[in-house]
């Protein structure tokens, strides 16, 4: 005779469902918390290295901590290396194009989402082209034309490149958000006399701070942390930035690593603030997409 066994009863299968989930669960948060921590190695790697002389630096192994650390190196950047000045200057130059990209790249998705004019749809592809063209390709013609009208060593040559690269990119970010915008809100304002001025400021503008606070973000980032054109446009000490001002602790025979380390400890803190204090809002501009209300 054959013997059949029985099925499973469902409120055993129901029960094992969810230790399945759970243990699906804790393994996805052991990965999470590995990545994390691989994450978080370079920057306790650039505090330890900020805080070593450069004999510990070529001695010790990378992730070893300093014997006596030299807590001197950061008083050193501020005080030898005129670090302060650099960094007020950042600051400056950052937050100025950060504003001027984000209104501008606000009044031009609005323009193309909210009106109907002919050649809104070329003006679109044309700042669209502006994602293909190589940053630092541009780098000889905007020499030339800012030589030419002045501009050379003076940080607004600095805050209107970073403006003009950066639009294509926010103002594309922005446009799939400005399609999700309910267009009752703003037919309901133009009934009861509101303004185009008073109806961009007052309405579309409070409806788009997440997707916004993602696109300053994303500038803020890139404008900080650029290079070339400061190298290049800046020649005065006055008007240097961080990221060039590091050299000044590069000489031609020996190099003060420990305060390097120390003035990129201070370069990064403002960007990892942005990211702890507004990462509900970098998540909220992401995801957007749903009606808002």
């Amino acid at each position: 005779m054959k013997t059949t066994t029985p099925n499973a009863s469902p409120a055993i299968l129901a029960n094992t469902r969810p230790r399945k989930l759970s243990i699906i669960r804790i393994l996805l948060y052991i990965v999470l918390i590995g990545v994390a921590i691989i994450q978080l190695l370079p920057l306790v790697w650039l505090l330890l290295f900020s805080l070593k002389d450069n004999q510990e630096v070529f001695n010790l192994p990378p992730l070893a901590l300093p014997t006596d650390p030299k807590w001197e190196n950061y008083a050193k950047v501020w005080t030898e290396g005129n670090i302060g000045l650099y960094f007020l200057n950042s600051v400056i130059v950052t937050g100025s194009a950060v504003i001027l990209t984000v209104l501008l790249a606000s009044f031009v998705t609005f323009a193309l989402t909210r009106m109907h004019w002919k050649l809104s749809k070329l003006v679109l592809g044309l700042f669209m082209v502006g994602l293909m063209i190589p940053v630092h390709s541009t780098l000889i013609p905007l020499f030339n034309f800012f030589l030419n009208v002045g501009l050379m060593d003076h940080p607004l040559a600095i805050i209107l490149t970073y403006t003009a690269f950066n639009l294509p990119l926010t103002i594309m970010i922005l446009l799939g958000f400005y399609y999700t915008l309910p267009r009752e809100l703003e037919e309901a304002a133009i009934m009861d006399g509101c303004s185009i001025h008073r109806l961009f400021f007052q309405i579309i503008l409070p409806m788009t701070a997440p997707v916004v606070a993602t696109t300053a973000i994303i500038n803020m980032i890139y404008n900080w942390n650029e290079f070339v054109f400061v190298n290049t446009f800046i020649s005065s000490d006055k008007y240097k930035t961080l990221t060039v001002g590091i050299q000044n602790f590069i000489g031609q025979y020996s190099t003060d690593w420990g305060a390097i380390g120390a003035t990129l400890v201070i370069s990064i803190l403002p960007i990892l603030l942005a990211f702890i204090f507004l990462s509900n809002r970098i998540v909220e501009g992401i995801t957007a997409g749903s009606v808002k209300g």
